[in-house]
C-alpha cells in the first residue's frame, strides 16, 4: 500500500476555540484499524504532516515538533487525516514502519487492560452496530452483542 498525500481541506480548521493550541491525534494501522498511539498536534504539525506524508506531533515534553521515528527509525507514513465532528481531534490512517509504535517497544501503546482495576465500575454498552470493528465492537452478526465501558470513580 502506498502512502498518500493528505490534503488539508479549504477553510478547515481544527485548533479554533482549543486553548493549549494542541488537539488529541489518534495512529490508528491504516490496514488492520487498530489504533497504535495517541500523541498532540499543533497546527504546525498537522500542516507538515500534511504536506509530507509523515506523522509529525507536538512534544509536550520536549516543547517542540516530534517527526515520529526521528530517533528510532519508527516512522509513520500517512494513507489518510480525518477528524471528528467537533474538529477538535486527529484521525491519521498510518503505516507504521518497523511494526512499533509505542516508546516502550510495543506494536501499540494501548497493551494494558483494565479489568477488575480498583475504582473502575463495568458498564455495559449498546450493540455498536456502526462502530469500528479493529476496537473489537459490533458489526450486525460479527461479534458479541456488548462491551464493557469502563467509568473512572465507581467503588470496586
Amino acid at each position: 500500500m502506498q502512502p498518500c498525500r493528505p490534503t488539508r481541506p479549504p477553510g478547515w480548521t481544527p485548533f479554533t476555540g482549543t486553548s493549549a493550541g494542541v488537539v488529541p491525534a489518534i495512529a490508528q494501522d491504516a490496514t488492520t484499524g487498530r489504533v497504535l498511539m495517541m500523541a498532540w498536534m499543533n497546527r504546525e504539525a498537522l500542516l507538515e504532516t500534511a504536506r509530507t506524508g509523515r506523522a509529525v506531533y507536538w512534544s509536550r515534553s520536549r516543547n517542540r515538533l516530534w517527526r515520529k521515528g526521528e530517533e528510532s527509525g519508527n516512522v509513520q507514513h500517512v494513507h489518510e487525516l480525518r477528524t471528528d465532528c467537533d474538529r477538535d481531534v486527529i484521525l491519521l490512517a498510518i503505516e507504521q514502519v518497523g511494526g512499533v509504535a509505542c516508546h516502550t517497544g510495543r506494536e501499540s501503546c494501548f497493551f494494558r487492560r483494565l479489568d477488575g482495576a480498583p475504582g473502575l465500575e463495568v458498564v455495559t454498552s449498546g450493540t455498536g452496530r456502526h462502530a469500528s470493528p479493529a476496537l473489537g465492537e459490533c458489526r450486525p452478526g460479527a461479534c458479541r452483542p456488548h462491551r464493557p465501558v469502563w467509568r473512572q470513580g465507581a467503588s470496586s
